[in-house]
């Protein structure tokens, strides 16, 4: 069980997809959009879990079909949602209002990691190097999606507490161009991936 902890917290604190969709929604609807997305990803998490217990994800994995369209419609995704923060950044974050009290952070966060096909073999090739069982491989998964989700959460807590700094004039629209970008970058490097 340590070991499956180290590497899934060297795994988890790797930056990706993920880590800039929360910080974006954090910077854009404050604390708890930002916490909601973290909510969200470990949720989807979660579902590739159950998926990789039962053997749905290997099919996932193996159909490549299946794999090219989940991975095309994960670039989709992100590509989309670089656009709506690039526009954001463009207009001076105006949108900032119809983010708070709004599911929109929760919805970003579970479709993002459901779309990202890298998750289905990830899941498949790492739990069971740790556990056999159907049971087991199901804590472990759950481990993982409460790591990610404690990781996700104190980076949505940093965030606000430097919001005061980042959030001002230029600045701020400069964080928006950059998330934008680095989702778009992910998306782009999702789709061109084989």
């Amino acid at each position: 069980m340590i070991a499956f902890v180290l590497l899934a917290a060297v795994v988890i604190c790797t930056p990706g997809p993920d880590t800039a969709l929360t910080i974006r929604n954090t910077l854009l609807g404050g604390r708890a959009n930002g916490l909601r997305t973290a909510q969200g990803v470990a949720v989807g998490q979660a579902l590739w879990t159950l998926a990789a217990s039962a053997g749905i994800a290997a099919l996932v994995a193996a159909s490549q079909p299946v794999f090219t369209a989940i991975r095309i419609a994960g670039a989709a995704y992100l590509v989309w949602l670089g656009l709506q923060a690039l526009a954001a950044a463009v207009r001076g974050r105006r949108h900032e209002d119809r983010l708070r009290g709004s599911a929109a952070g929760f919805r970003q966060g579970l479709l993002s990691n459901l779309a990202n096909p890298k998750m289905a073999v990830f899941f498949t090739s790492l739990l069971p190097q740790f556990g056999t069982g159907f049971g087991e491989l199901l804590a472990l998964g759950f481990v993982f999606s409460t790591m990610t989700l404690a990781w996700l959460s104190a980076y949505a807590l940093a965030v606000v507490r430097t919001k005061r700094l980042l959030v001002r004039g230029r600045v701020s629209r400069a964080l928006d161009a950059v998330m934008a970008f680095t989702l778009i970058a992910f998306g782009v490097r999702l789709a061109a991936e084989r």
